[in-house]
């Protein structure tokens, strides 16, 4: 990729909600990721932190650790347990879920995004408070498989 190409796609997202972009292109990767400033999450890292501790709390060790299946956010944006805020969410703590079922909603740009559970089993945790943001690659539930 051309160090012209890159200046051009800075330049692009400057005027756009886009606060990552990444992109795969001949074997050669690019990650642009800027902060933007939402007045509406000022309370988020508070509320975000405890999510954090208990996954390390989780991680007793790496046998135990390895029982479980992490699903993860796909995408950057914001986290729905249900599918309106009227309905009942998708999953509780402690419900059975199957492969393919969907676990929650992930907002990103305005599009609803539904998140599907990799394996039957059972939710032990859900990781983030319902409306706050998710970055990519964040913890967002811990399953335990089916035997």
């Amino acid at each position: 990729m051309e160090l012209d190409e890159i200046r051009n796609l800075i330049e692009l997202l400057q005027n756009t909600d886009i606060t990552e972009l990444q992109i795969e292109r001949e074997g050669a990767k690019l990650r642009i990721k800027r902060e933007k400033f939402f007045p509406s999450f000022e309370a988020a890292p508070s509320v975000v932190k405890p999510a954090v501790e208990d996954i390390t709390v989780a991680k007793e060790s790496p046998v135990e650790e390895a029982k479980y299946i992490t699903i993860t956010s796909p995408i950057v944006g914001l986290f729905h347990r249900a599918p309106s805020p009227e309905a009942d969410p998708f999953v509780e703590v402690g419900s059975s879920v199957k492969k393919g079922q969907v676990l929650c909603i992930i907002e990103a740009m305005k599009l609803m995004n539904e998140i599907e559970s990799d394996t039957d089993g059972t939710v032990l945790q859900i990781l983030i408070e319902n409306g706050h943001p998710v970055e990519y690659g964040e913890p967002l539930f811990r399953i335990e498989p089916a035997s």
